[in-house]
């Protein structure tokens, strides 16, 4: 499992999952580990890497520092499979505008997209191993 670079997601949000989902199928290479923003490991990594309170959708650490919003997602395209890791070059897009794109996403992700019921994806023993208890 690679703890150089680890995704924490909103682990309520449907979109969330679905995008942990599509990380998944186009992360061959298992690059990324994964956990929810809610659970003690997704906690206590948000104390160690000072992630603040009002942070609630997608965050990378990779190699020991953190990256919010439109930064994060950028640096998790360059390296899926496919030519998703084309997405990086809009890193060159100014940061407010790619973050105020991001935003507007984040804040209507439960609205578009719901919330998680009690139940969930249960993920493949292979899967199951990327995951941070």
């Amino acid at each position: 499992m690679n703890r150089n670079r680890i995704i924490l997601f909103d682990g309520e949000c449907n979109f969330c999952d679905a995008s942990v989902q599509f990380i998944i199928k186009r992360d061959p290479y298992q690059h990324f580990s994964f956990a929810s923003l809610q659970d003690a490991a997704g906690k206590e990594l948000r104390e160690k890497h000072q992630i603040p309170d009002d942070v609630d959708s997608l965050v990378l650490i990779e190699n020991g520092k953190a990256h919010t919003k439109s930064s994060a997602a950028l640096r998790i395209a360059k390296k899926l499979d496919g030519l998703w890791h084309l997405a990086f070059l809009f890193i060159i897009v100014p940061l407010a505008i790619r973050n105020r794109v991001y935003d507007y996403i984040a804040a209507n992700r439960y609205k578009w997209f719901g919330k998680k019921e009690l139940s969930c994806m249960l993920p493949t023993p292979e899967e199951r191993k990327r995951f941070i208890a």
